[in-house]
């Protein structure tokens, strides 16, 4: 059967030399993996770029329910971007949230407001000219609403005493959890700051060197915790490094 959906571009692996395995995040059937050949003509180079980390596509696909890799017919641009394969600051941020996307989504369904928040969020971050150093943060917290490990940062009186954040539980507590995945105090107070940033205000919100990474190694862990075979990321240092 012949669809036509958009979708996010989260990984491509090269198999042989005509062919590669892309897997997109689409609007209409979540994550997919294609196997897509490779013209050995001109077409190539255009066709990499399209199928370059977190290209907003359309496509076209012979989808069949028992094969592991679709059939890809027909790609083309859906929105192009304007900076961000070009701005070296971005394209690192592009190459981090690839590589995360590809572990956190890949056993997603169908999902549109998912989708929709993915290319939201990429379009945002092409047409900002500066002022995008929390970007990473910000979208990876506001991410785990729609994989279901928001956290949950209601206590009584966050005033009142001593409380950490339960990485496991996705909850702050007035008392240690058993396990030994929690926040001490210093670093649990950081919760509510991240899950009050959004793209409209996170310039506002300023973090040392340390902090930001620090920050950022917090939510990797937090993922790792929730999404089963969630690896350390390849690409985490060089976005650390950048962002700093």
């Amino acid at each position: 059967m012949i669809e036509k959906t958009r979708g996010v571009v989260l990984h491509t692996l090269r198999y042989g030399d005509t062919k590669s395995i892309v897997t997109l995040f689409t609007e209409s059937r979540g994550a997919v993996s294609f196997m897509v050949r490779i013209p050995q003509s001109h077409r190539s180079a255009l066709q990499n770029i399209l199928l370059s980390p977190l290209s907003l596509l359309e496509v076209d696909f012979d989808y069949q329910e028992t094969q592991k890799l679709q059939r890809l017919i027909d790609i083309r641009v859906d929105e192009p971007y304007q900076s961000l394969p070009y701005n070296p600051m971005k394209q690192t941020i592009a190459l981090f949230l690839s590589e995360f996307l590809y572990y956190s989504l890949r056993e997603e369904q169908e999902n549109p407001e998912l989708f929709a928040y993915l290319s939201n969020s990429l379009l945002w971050l092409d047409n900002r000219s500066s002022g995008f150093a929390n970007f990473p943060l910000t979208f990876l917290i506001r991410l785990s609403r729609f994989l279901g490990f928001w956290p949950n940062t209601d206590v009584e009186d966050l005033s009142s005493g001593v409380y950490v954040f339960d990485l496991v539980d996705a909850e702050m507590r007035t008392t240690q959890p058993p396990h030994g995945s929690y926040l001490e105090p210093r670093e649990a107070a950081l919760v509510p700051i991240l899950i009050r940033m959004d793209f409209g205000t996170m310039h506002l919100f300023r973090f040392s060197r340390e902090q930001r990474a620090r920050l950022m190694q917090i939510l990797n862990d937090y993922y790792r915790l929730h999404i089963p075979h969630f690896p350390e990321l390849k690409s985490m240092a060089i976005l650390r490094e950048v962002l700093s």
